[in-house]
């Protein structure tokens, strides 16, 4: 018979080590007395966008950040644990690799940022096809990629980050693939040019770094094509079908906020996103949020709202300087998010007997057959596999207007061990 679950208290805690935690982390540990820790699945800090840890990051901004950070001494960061279910009003149980753990709260801090938004299409399942975001994670980890023939489609700024990150790892990026017109890109560099011309400028010299790459606008993927793994790829040019051969297919229809840990929360969410206040706090007592938890906005908008959070977490005062930078961020953000908006053509690309459960091979024609989610879900298990309804619940929401599905305990899946363990939760053990 396993011992007691080994529980641990913190005044505040932060959930997610990205650009927003580790600047809650940073601003709350300022105040002297107070303990913070931070909670993170990853083996290192930096989230997805900030991926690889101390050292490896190319943003100056990271490195500084962590370097103050790391010599704070009421901060603690525990890695490589995820929250698997909430016990009492501030008491979550862990799922680490010391086995299930508990830890206690004060305060905390929601920075738990966003996944990629994977709409099907004919071959999306094949290996060699992966989101945006994905190949540029996969990269950062260590895959290696020299030598290899890269696509990358879809619509936004993350295509031309990825296709940079793909080329210094010495992939050869034979098309980038924005499914925005001429036109709408225009407007898009002009509002940057008169609004924030610090992005504009970052973006002429990323322009500049693949200027050897053919970047096609008004481009859509079509159809993923190989076998037992990609070989080729077919996309739509204006009138044209362009067929291209490929090892790696990356596609980009945007981000979605992950909202779980709010929701499990009771906290207010709109439209997929944590509602908060002006300094940052949800709708629950002593629940703050910030980062792409609260929409998504890019690295800036998770900085300027983690500050925010972690000094009103721990009652410090909120300058209009640090208020002014969260609004230049937000209005960024707004830019972005209205010119690079998912579009309805994109529900086009997904044919009859494209899967859209991947986990549980249940195609489109299957799922069109029900009037909403649980219904689907009932018949077909969709969203019964290991994503537990986070890929293609948000597909089928987009697909068929279906409400995304609810998330229930354990939050992901989780060893039998800690299943175990949720039936203890609130029980009185001793804290270390």
């Amino acid at each position: 018979m396993s011992g007691p679950i080994a529980v641990f208290s913190t005044d505040v805690l932060i959930i997610g080590a990205g650009p927003a935690g580790l600047a809650a982390a940073l601003a709350a540990t300022a105040q002297a007395g107070v303990m913070v820790t931070i909670i993170d699945e990853n083996p290192a800090p930096g989230g997805q966008i900030w991926r690889g840890g101390a050292g490896h990051w190319r943003d100056s901004r990271a490195q500084a950040l962590w370097n103050t950070l790391s010599q704070r001494p009421n901060l603690r960061i525990v890695y490589g644990a995820r929250i698997v279910a909430r016990g009492s009003e501030q008491e979550f149980l862990l799922e680490t690799a010391d086995g299930a753990q508990k830890i206690r709260w004060a305060k905390c801090i929601l920075c738990t940022g966003a996944r990629e938004l994977l709409l099907p299409f004919p071959g999306w399942t094949l290996p060699g096809v992966t989101g945006a975001g994905g190949l540029q994670a996969l990269i950062k980890g260590g895959m290696p990629v020299r030598g290899k023939r890269v696509v990358i489609a879809g619509s936004g700024p993350l295509l031309l980050a990825v296709a940079d990150t793909a080329r210094r790892a010495g992939a050869k990026v034979v098309a980038i693939a924005e499914h925005r017109s001429n036109a709408e890109l225009i407007r898009f560099f002009l509002a940057l040019l008169h609004q924030h011309r610090g992005k504009f400028l970052q973006a002429i010299k990323l322009f500049w770094h693949l200027k050897q790459i053919a970047y096609r606008h008004d481009a859509r993927v079509i159809k993923a094509t190989g076998e037992q793994k990609l070989n080729s790829v077919s996309l739509q040019h204006g009138s044209k079908i362009l067929d291209i051969p490929c090892d790696f297919l990356a596609c980009g229809f945007g981000l979605l906020p992950n909202p779980e840990l709010g929701s499990l929360l009771t906290c207010h969410i709109v439209e997929g996103s944590i509602q908060v206040d002006a300094h940052q706090a949800s709708s629950q007592p002593a629940i703050w949020a910030a980062g792409e938890a609260c929409g998504i906005g890019g690295v800036d908008k998770a900085l300027a709202e983690g500050h925010i959070a972690g000094l009103a977490a721990t009652g410090q005062t909120i300058s209009d300087d640090a208020l002014a930078i969260r609004e230049r961020a937000r209005s960024f953000a707004q830019l972005l998010n209205s010119t690079f908006a998912v579009d309805e053509e994109w529900r086009h690309l997904c044919q009859p007997d494209t899967l859209v459960c991947r986990c549980e091979d249940v195609s489109a024609q299957q799922l069109a057959l029900h009037g909403d989610w649980r219904s689907a879900k009932l018949m077909t298990r969709a969203g019964m596999g290991a994503c537990q309804g986070r890929i293609c619940g948000a597909a089928c929401q987009f697909l068929f207007g279906w409400q995304a599905p609810d998330m229930r305990q354990p939050v992901f899946p989780v060893k039998v061990s800690t299943l175990a363990a949720l039936g203890t939760i609130g029980a009185g053990e001793e804290a270390h």
